[in-house]
């Protein structure tokens, strides 16, 4: 199976990381997982899972497939993820705050989840970045269309509701789906809309 890396930064929406590394980890793919330090104080707010950004613990991130997890600390420039050379098809920043989508904007490549992300353009391979805020500033959406201009593909943490959602978890489910699409690979969290 393929390698792709998860980023989770310090927006609102870590249950949509979770979901979607833990998906992908139970197709079969090897997941590097990055973890920034807000990332960490929300996965600790909103989920209860209290991860170390230097050294997360794969066991914590997804329990029943941490041995297809690969994790990286946020501050190792060193991590295969970093280079253009090691073979992974994609990064999905899920969720993605409005600071690290301006840094990715601006190329700074200042950590890991960053640097990551400019490999990923420069190498013309996927990125994925749902940001999670409302409402946007001309700043954010110009940033936004920077990055789609570049080869981004930004997907909003919007789920949709005709799929006649009944739980928090299917609201959830909704837009791992939709990264999983803009990944390139099929899901099974949402049946497609039939008209």
């Amino acid at each position: 199976m393929a390698a792709y890396a998860v980023a989770l930064t310090g927006a609102s929406g870590a249950p949509y990381g979770l979901t979607l590394l833990r998906s992908l980890a139970a197709a079969g793919h090897e997941v590097h997982v990055v973890v920034s330090g807000g990332g960490a104080r929300v996965l600790a707010h909103e989920c209860d899972l209290h991860v170390n950004p230097k050294a997360p613990d794969p066991a914590v991130l997804a329990p029943e497939h941490a041995a297809r997890i690969v994790t990286h600390s946020v501050e190792n420039y060193g991590a295969s993820i970093a280079s253009g050379s090691f073979p992974y098809e994609g990064l999905a920043v899920c969720p993605c705050s409005m600071g690290t989508l301006g840094r990715i904007a601006a190329a700074t490549a200042e950590n890991l989840v960053t640097r990551a992300a400019d490999v990923c353009l420069k190498e013309r391979r996927r990125l994925v970045l749902v940001p999670r805020e409302a409402p946007f500033s001309a700043i954010h959406l110009e940033n936004m269309l920077k990055l789609h201009r570049a080869g981004a593909r930004i997907v909003p943490a919007s789920p949709g509701f005709y799929h006649r959602p009944r739980s928090v978890d299917d609201l959830v489910r909704f837009v791992a789906a939709r990264v999983l699409e803009q990944l390139g690979l099929s899901q099974d969290l949402v049946e497609p809309w039939r008209g």
